[in-house]
């Protein structure tokens, strides 16, 4: 897995907490705040595989 993989996921599953926390504990704020953190994430990890199907394209 490389790094920016690995900062996507990161993303993702941080996200994934604290949307979790946020429902639990009722404050939609902070489950907003994970929702969005972790679409920031799949967005990241979908841009990596573009480039590198792009960059294989290349190849």
């Amino acid at each position: 897995m490389g790094n920016d993989k690995a900062k996507g996921l990161g993303k993702q599953v941080e996200g994934k907490a604290k949307e979790v926390a946020g429902v639990a504990s009722g404050d939609r704020k902070l489950e907003a705040e994970g929702k969005g953190q972790e679409t920031v994430g799949k967005v990241k990890d979908e841009i990596k595989k573009s480039e590198k199907e792009n960059e294989n394209r290349r190849s």
